[in-house]
């Protein structure tokens, strides 16, 4: 398992962890702190994981708005635990982190799903994050041409 995808699995247990006891504050570094040593034992990159789960934090009532407007039949607070821990992980790394590829947030997302979830939650997961990604690729417009004039056939020579 690569270190980023474990760092993201840590991030989305202590996330689950903290909405399991009712998101309290004052206890989520410690909940982080026990997760890295417990999970993720000589890990290279322990900034990525709290990176992630600060990133969740600051933007949590964004994500949770926009989980909301792409899962409109499943109120936040119906979907599981494990499920709205990853869709928030998955979010803002779609929509707020710097240089992830939209692409790779979402597989890591559904690999979460997968391994964590229950059996349609990779669906459920690539559904909500899809069409958010589909609906950025709309706002952006199309992607300028790669033509470029090289290849273009040249005009004869009078």
């Amino acid at each position: 398992m690569s270190n980023r995808h474990l760092s993201r699995s840590i991030a989305m247990q202590s996330l689950f962890e903290w909405d399991f006891r009712g998101q309290p504050t004052a206890g989520l570094p410690a909940i982080v702190e026990h997760n890295l040593v417990e999970f993720g034992p000589g890990i290279d990159n322990a900034d990525f994981t709290t990176s992630i789960i600060d990133g969740v934090i600051e933007h949590l009532s964004e994500i949770d708005t926009l989980i909301a407007q792409y899962a409109p039949s499943w109120p936040i607070s119906q979907i599981t635990l494990v499920d709205r821990n990853i869709l928030r992980i998955g979010v803002y790394e779609l929509k707020f982190a710097k240089n992830m590829p939209p692409k790779v947030a979402i597989n890591e997302a559904i690999e979460m799903a997968k391994n964590f979830g229950g059996p349609s939650s990779g669906k459920f997961i690539n559904g909500v994050l899809g069409s958010m990604y589909n609906d950025t690729l709309k706002e952006q417009g199309p992607a300028p041409s790669t033509a470029n004039a090289e290849s273009t056939p040249a005009a004869p020579a009078n």
